[in-house]
């Protein structure tokens, strides 16, 4: 039985979600606040260039084909907190010292007050730094997390990302992103894709993932990894070259640091469970289109 409960919560992400540390999608619980939505937004110039320096008034937001008015703005690069959730499965073996080393990289241009661990899954998900260290931005006990544990059996993606957004609750940033390297495939969750899916949505979580595979593999499913992304407002990576890891990560990172926080009030949020099309829209002082990337929209919470 589905157990849901409403709480007014600070801040300015509108809904979270956590799931037992074993998650189950039958007891996940989801808290709701003053029905505030809030979209974390790249904004780039036709070459892919990032554009700072706008104001609220370069932005339109509307929700179901309705204008919505904007009342929460930010441009400023926030500390974040981030969760790497990588795949140690018997198909990732070959690829994991390459995924250690992208994964430092993006470590490397980590804020002294960015709260970051690591999730590592195969049959199982589990939390890789130690019980009394939730957060680091140590980058040797991050490296030692990584790390941890050995490399095959099967893939518990599903399970890997539910406990991670539930950890991500913890945190005490209100900025929070999931990094996911994968080959998207999963055959040993409890947990099923919509259940991440609403989770990370409620949670207001940017995910970014990169998927790893050989091409003919049945051990893939990009599918997957682009939907996670695309849906939350990250990017989804299909490196054809596992050397273009650790600039893939490099890349993520500036484009964390490179948002804007973008937020509204809606009356559905907390009116229904459907889902609700959400689109922002940005313009340069000579009001010229630009291109903004971020969440598609959002569950609602009854």
């Amino acid at each position: 039985m589905q157990k849901i409960r409403r709480a007014l919560i600070l801040g300015l992400v509108s809904l979270s979600a956590t799931l037992a540390q074993e998650p189950n999608p039958e007891t996940f619980v989801v808290r709701s606040d003053v029905n505030v939505i809030v979209l974390h937004a790249t904004v780039q110039d036709r070459d892919g260039g990032f554009i700072s320096g706008l104001d609220q008034s370069a932005f339109k937001i509307s929700e179901d084909g309705a204008p919505q008015q904007i009342t929460v703005f930010s441009s400023e690069d926030v500390p974040v907190a981030v969760g790497l959730v990588i795949d140690n499965s018997g198909s990732m073996t070959r690829r994991r010292a390459d995924v250690i080393t992208g994964a430092l990289t993006f470590i490397k241009e980590r804020k002294p007050e960015d709260e970051i661990f690591v999730v590592s899954f195969r049959d199982t998900a589990e939390l890789a730094l130690p019980a009394d260290r939730p957060f680091s931005a140590d980058a040797v006990e991050l490296r030692t997390a990584l790390m941890k544990g050995e490399v095959g059996g099967q893939t518990a993606l599903y399970d890997g990302i539910a406990l991670a957004l539930n950890h991500l609750d913890k945190a005490k940033l209100r900025k929070k992103v999931l990094l996911v390297v994968s080959d998207g495939a999963d055959n040993r969750s409890r947990a099923k894709l919509e259940d991440v899916v609403k989770m990370a949505d409620r949670a207001g979580v940017l995910m970014y993932t990169i998927g790893l595979f050989d091409e003919h593999s049945e051990d893939r499913n990009p599918g997957v990894l682009r939907r996670l992304a695309k849906q939350t407002g990250g990017l989804a990576y299909m490196p054809k070259d596992l050397k273009e890891v650790s600039t893939i990560c490099s890349q993520i990172a500036r484009d964390i640091r490179n948002q804007y926080t973008v937020g509204y009030s809606s009356s559905k949020a907390s009116a229904d469970t459907a889902f609700h099309q959400v689109k922002l829209t940005a313009v340069d002082k000579r009001g010229r289109q630009l291109q903004v990337r971020s969440r598609t929209g959002f569950y609602g919470v009854k």
